[in-house]
C-alpha cells in the first residue's frame, strides 16, 4: 500500500472526535494524488453521512452545475479531491449546520495536502475553508465577510485559490441579492475547471 493510501485509510478510520459527534464518526472524503482540482467544503451535512458520497444532495446538484461537469466526472477522484474542512456530520444548531470539527483539520489536512503534488486549483467553498486556505497565500488580508472576499476572488485566484460561496439552497437568497457571482465569477469557474482538466471551452 502506497503512502497515500495509507493517510486516506487511516483518515477513514479516524474517531477522533467521535464523542462529539451526533449521529458517531463516518469521515467523508474523495482523494487521489492525480488531482488537480480540490475542492474544500465545511463538513457532510446529514444526506451526505447516509449515503458516504461527498455533495450527494441538492448542494451537489448545484456545484456540478457550477463547475460544468457530469456526475461521472466530478466523482473521479483523479480529477477532483473533495476535502471538507471536517470529515463527518457535525449536526445541527439553531441556524442550521454545526461548525465543522477543528480537531479534523487539525489531524489531517495537512498531511493529505502534502500529498496533491499536482494540484492547480482550490475551491475554498464557505467561510470555514476560506478562513484556512487564506493561510497559503501572500499580500492579500484576509476579508471580514463571505461576500467580501468572494468579490476579491480574482486576487485570490491569482495564488491558486477560488473563494466560493456554499452552493446550498439556504443561499438562495445571497445568490439573488449578488447577481454579479453568476455574471461574473462563475463563467471564470467553468474556464478554470476546463483548463484544470485539460478540455476545450
Amino acid at each position: 500500500m502506497s503512502a497515500w493510501q495509507t493517510t486516506v485509510q487511516h483518515v477513514r478510520n479516524c474517531s477522533l472526535c467521535e464523542p462529539k459527534l451526533p449521529l458517531g464518526a463516518r469521515p467523508v472524503i474523495q482523494f487521489h494524488p492525480r488531482a488537480k482540482i480540490l475542492i474544500a467544503g465545511q463538513a457532510p451535512g446529514i444526506r451526505v453521512h447516509r449515503s458516504g458520497k461527498p455533495f450527494d444532495d441538492p448542494s451537489g446538484e448545484r456545484l456540478r452545475a457550477w463547475l460544468g461537469v457530469d456526475k461521472p466526472d466530478f466523482y473521479d477522484a483523479r480529477q477532483f479531491a473533495i476535502l471538507p474542512m471536517g470529515f463527518c456530520y457535525p449536526g445541527t444548531t439553531n441556524s442550521g449546520d454545526a461548525p465543522p470539527r477543528p480537531e479534523c483539520a487539525d489531524a489531517w489536512r495537512e498531511q493529505l495536502l502534502e500529498q496533491l503534488p499536482h494540484l492547480q486549483l482550490t475551491l475554498a467553498i464557505g467561510q470555514y475553508a476560506q478562513q484556512w486556505h487564506a493561510q497559503q497565500l501572500t499580500g492579500i488580508k484576509l476579508q471580514r465577510t463571505l461576500t467580501e472576499r468572494v468579490k476579491n476572488w480574482q486576487a485570490w485566484l491569482e495564488q491558486g485559490i477560488l473563494p466560493l460561496p456554499h452552493p446550498s439552497p439556504r443561499n438562495n437568497r445571497w445568490l439573488a441579492k449578488n447577481p454579479w457571482f453568476e455574471d461574473e465569477v462563475l463563467p471564470e469557474l467553468k474556464a478554470q475547471i476546463a483548463l484544470c482538466r485539460g478540455s476545450q471551452k
